[in-house]
């Protein structure tokens, strides 16, 4: 596996062509909310749609949501457990 270099300075190894530096995404994580729960690709599938708030969220539809690149099945039901939580769900 060749050594990459992020913008930040950061040294990994990686097989794929994938440029995400899994340093910068650890550090990214954030520690507490529902973005917590999932994992970084669901998370910058959400950024990508400027969602950071389940209330943003809820503006969706489970369907729109399932569709961004990064989404699965697992971080699906995270967002659904954690919008019933608040008394919310996706948009029907």
């Amino acid at each position: 596996m060749p050594l990459k270099t992020c913008p930040s300075g950061h040294q990994f190894h990686k097989s794929s062509d994938c440029p995400t530096c899994p340093i910068c995404e650890r550090e990214r994580r954030p520690s507490s909310g529902f973005l917590s729960l999932i994992s970084a690709p669901a998370r910058r599938a959400l950024a990508s749609m400027n969602i950071s708030t389940l209330l943003e969220l809820a503006k969706f539809t489970e369907n729109e949501i399932a569709a961004l690149h990064g989404m699965g099945p697992n971080p699906i039901a995270k967002l659904k457990i954690a919008l019933a939580e608040e008394g919310l769900s996706f948009k029907k």
